[in-house]
C-alpha cells in the first residue's frame, strides 16, 4: 500500500452484499470529518495525492464496487442504493455528520447524498461536475483531458463491468429541481476554467439551483483536483474551516 500517499488505514467493509476497499487519512482526528467521492473509474490512489494535503481533519474515501481494491457488484445498482451504502459505512465508522466532497461522477453522488440524507452533511463541495448526467460514460472522455495528457496519471483501474455498473447507476440521473432544499447547506462548487468535460455552464447551474452557492473557477482541466492538488486541497480546508453564520455572529 506504501503507493498510496500519506499512508491511510486500508480496510474493506462489506455493506449489502458489496466488498468495497476504504480508506481513512488521519483517522479519528477531532472535528467533523471529509468524505471525498470520486470520479467515474477512478480509486483511492488516484485520490490521495489530493486527499493526503487536506490536514487537521479525517479524511475518507473509497473503491466503488469494481474499482481498485473492491471487486465488482454481483448485480447493478442505482443512485440511491449507492449513496445509501456510503452512508452506512459512514455510520460503521461513527459519523453522524460529515463534509461531503465530489469530483465528476462522485460530485453526482454527493448531491443526491446530501438530498437523501438531509442533515447529515455540514458542509458540501461540488468540482467539476453537474446535475445533469445526461451522456453516459462521459468520465473517459478525462483520457484525453489535457491536464491528464500532460502529467501522465493513470487513474483508470475498474474493471469493464465496474465501469458499466458505475455508468449506468448515473444514466439519466439528475439533481435538478431538489438542489432548492440545500439552501442551508454551505456549498462551494469549482470548476476548471479549461475543462472541456465538464465546462462551467454546469457549474453555474449548480450554482444558481442551490441558494448561496459559492462557484469558482479555478486553473486546469476537467481533473484539475488532482493535476493541481496543493492548491485544491488549500482551497477546500479554507472552505471547510469557514465559521457558520452563527459563529461568525457570536
Amino acid at each position: 500500500m506504501s503507493r498510496i500517499s500519506g499512508r491511510p488505514a486500508i480496510s474493506t467493509e462489506h455493506v449489502y452484499g458489496l466488498s468495497l476497499r476504504i480508506a481513512r487519512w488521519r483517522e479519528g482526528t477531532a472535528g467533523t470529518p471529509l468524505l471525498f467521492l470520486n470520479g467515474i473509474g477512478a480509486d483511492i490512489a488516484a485520490a490521495a495525492p489530493l486527499l493526503a494535503q487536506i490536514h487537521d481533519r479525517e479524511v475518507w474515501t473509497l473503491d466503488m464496487p469494481g474499482v481498485g481494491g473492491s471487486p465488482d457488484a454481483l448485480l447493478p445498482y442505482g443512485a440511491p442504493t449507492i449513496a445509501a451504502v456510503v452512508m452506512e459505512i459512514a455510520d460503521r465508522l461513527g459519523h453522524k455528520s460529515i463534509d461531503l466532497a465530489g469530483f465528476s461522477w462522485g460530485g453526482a453522488l454527493a448531491q443526491q447524498i446530501a438530498i437523501q440524507f438531509p442533515g447529515r452533511v455540514r458542509r458540501l463541495v461540488l468540482m467539476a461536475t453537474t446535475p445533469v448526467m445526461g451522456a453516459p460514460g462521459i468520465g473517459w472522455a478525462a483520457m484525453f483531458d489535457d491536464d491528464m495528457l500532460a502529467s501522465g496519471l493513470k487513474i483508470q483501474t475498474a474493471t469493464p463491468l465496474g465501469i458499466a455498473y458505475q455508468t449506468a447507476a448515473m444514466a439519466g440521473w439528475t439533481s435538478l429541481g431538489l438542489l432548492s432544499g440545500l439552501k442551508n447547506l454551505p456549498t462551494l462548487v469549482l470548476m476548471g476554467e479549461r475543462d472541456g468535460v465538464m465546462p462551467a455552464c454546469f457549474g453555474e447551474m449548480l450554482a444558481d439551483q442551490i441558494d448561496g452557492a459559492l462557484l469558482e473557477l479555478v486553473p486546469g482541466s476537467h481533473l484539475f483536483p488532482f493535476t493541481h492538488a496543493a492548491a485544491i486541497s488549500s482551497r477546500i480546508s479554507a472552505f471547510l474551516d469557514q465559521p457558520t453564520a452563527a459563529q461568525a455572529a457570536a
